[in-house]
């Protein structure tokens, strides 16, 4: 198994823990989103992913991309431990917890649309950075609520067992830190945040424990 992953892809950063909480062995194959102009746009990655993006994850004959996709496939590929709760109520509940992060905040600050914000709307690093944060703070504010006014919610987004959503929520953390997002407001996030810190699954898949790390 082959993962196509970039240190400080936050899509990436979701399936090294899915990966590591499943006791998965895998090569991991560094394409940096920079250099050369960006390695995910060459003619061979684009084979692989005709977006341009990482994750992808290769086994086998298969090859998948979308980071939640892969998520789920490994989920049914390696049933133990789960990722994804029992009964449909709950598994939508998380389902929903991973879209609001993957799908309405990480979309909108990842490194294309920066840099078309850069390079073709005009705008100085002082307004990306409140661009950046303004969709943080919009996404988690929304997050919080959900999170502290659940029952469902335990040392972790659901439960006491790290999932589908926690996988989601750290590296998006790690995003909000390194643009000196305001975390104050958002003492449920963080507390999750901790216990997951303290698995060795999370531990090494954080950006600066990888090989292609600067």
């Amino acid at each position: 198994m082959k993962l196509y992953t970039y240190w400080r892809s936050s899509s990436a950063y979701r399936v090294r823990i899915a990966l590591n909480l499943k006791d998965v062995e895998y090569e991991s194959v560094p394409v940096h989103l920079v250099r050369d102009g960006g390695q995910q746009k060459s003619a061979e990655f684009l084979k692989i992913n005709p977006q341009g993006l990482v994750p992808a994850l290769v086994d086998g004959e298969i090859v998948l991309n979308q980071s939640l996709a892969i998520i789920e496939y490994l989920d049914e590929k390696y049933p133990e431990p789960p990722l994804l709760p029992e009964s449909a109520r709950a598994r939508a509940r998380v389902r929903a917890l991973a879209y609001l992060i993957a799908d309405e905040i990480q979309p909108l600050n990842n490194l294309g649309v920066q840099q078309y914000l850069k390079h073709q709307a005009g705008l100085d690093q002082q307004q990306l950075d409140d661009w950046y944060r303004h969709w943080i703070t919009k996404g988690f504010t929304a997050l919080e609520r959900l999170l502290s006014a659940s029952a469902q919610s335990g040392q972790f987004c659901h439960g006491d067992t790290p999932g589908l959503a926690d996988c989601c929520l750290v590296p998006q953390l790690y995003n909000a830190r390194r643009y000196d997002c305001d975390l104050s407001a958002f003492p449920t996030i963080t507390g999750i945040e901790k216990n997951c810190s303290r698995s060795v699954a999370f531990q090494k898949a954080e950006p600066e424990n990888q090989a292609d790390a600067e």
